[in-house]
């Protein structure tokens, strides 16, 4: 029990600090493709270090095995960043992170089609609930939420990336989960290096010490010490326990950014908010005839 509620505890905090990142994007004068590959680069650093530290060495085999998936993944990882970033930067951080939340219902649908996967009743009801939900927190057709319609395609782009970063984990085969988020986010700050040479070229004009410092801190807390605090939890806990904590990060970016920077929210988003999270929650509920979660089998 201890051990779980160790767990339990780690996976929490970690959850809270996935959930700042878009405020700490707010104060950090940089572009958002430098960011998200100083972000990969720091936090492979930090877990490689993290690995040795336990005397763990990452399996060459099974890397080998699934590098061209690991390389593809990592690079939609790096680009899924950037659209965040981006998001942040041109709609409110509440805004950008439920429109990264709909990954999931992209999730459903594409493995519906790709996979197979049987729609049972309560996921078709949770997908309906969360477009739902996604139309009246975007405002679409009211004037003053005109500016911030980028920022929505930009989150809904970053969510599709996501989408299809955990479509292609479920083609790895036999990786451990330490080597295969090490490797990935090694290949997403390659791959972006060219990206940033070529179209970031000038961000040195925008570098100052407090700046570094942020990108430091996003690295290494935001991305090495989370995902650590992450895989030092999910082992001691059953899915469907990290499917529903995992909330706790949407939930709190938002509630961060109304007390914090004063971002307004207005009635019918707050519906929205309701109804997507609802959705995602429901959606990762136990079925009452296999005792599993939606979506998965024995």
């Amino acid at each position: 029990m201890q051990k779980k509620r160790s767990a339990q505890g780690k996976l929490v905090l970690s959850m809270l600090i996935f959930g700042t990142i878009g405020l700490f994007r707010r104060y950090i004068p940089l572009p958002s493709g430098l960011l998200a590959m100083a972000r990969g680069l720091i936090g492979t650093l930090f877990l490689v270090l993290a690995m040795a530290l336990r005397r763990q060495r990452p399996s060459g085999a099974a890397i080998r095995k699934n590098l061209p998936l690991l390389i593809l993944s990592g690079a939609m990882i790096g680009f899924n960043w950037i659209l965040l970033f981006e998001a942040y930067n041109h709609t409110t951080v509440a805004l950008a992170t439920l429109c990264y939340y709909m990954a999931p219902v992209f999730v459903t649908m594409a493995s519906a089609v790709l996979f197979q996967e049987h729609l049972t009743r309560r996921k078709l009801l949770c997908v309906a609930a969360a477009l739902c939900g996604m139309v009246l927190v975007s405002g679409i057709g009211r004037q003053e939420a005109q500016g911030s319609l980028r920022g929505i395609a930009l989150g809904l782009g970053a969510a599709v990336l996501y989408a299809g970063v955990v479509l292609l984990n479920k083609r790895l085969t036999a990786m451990p989960t330490y080597d295969k988020t090490i490797v990935q986010l090694g290949a997403s700050a390659l791959v972006l290096a060219p990206y940033v040479l070529w179209m970031e070229r000038s961000w040195h004009t925008s570098c100052t010490s407090a700046a570094a410092a942020l990108v430091l801190l996003v690295g290494v807390v935001h991305t090495g010490v989370a995902y650590a605090l992450y895989f030092a939890s999910v082992s001691h806990l059953k899915a469907q326990t990290i499917a529903l904590l995992s909330y706790i990060d949407p939930a709190s970016a938002i509630v961060l950014s109304a007390l914090l920077l004063r971002e307004p929210v207005s009635a019918a988003e707050i519906c929205g908010v309701f109804l997507i999270l609802g959705a995602a929650i429901a959606s990762e509920l136990p079925d009452r005839k296999t005792g599993l979660p939606q979506g998965q089998s024995g």
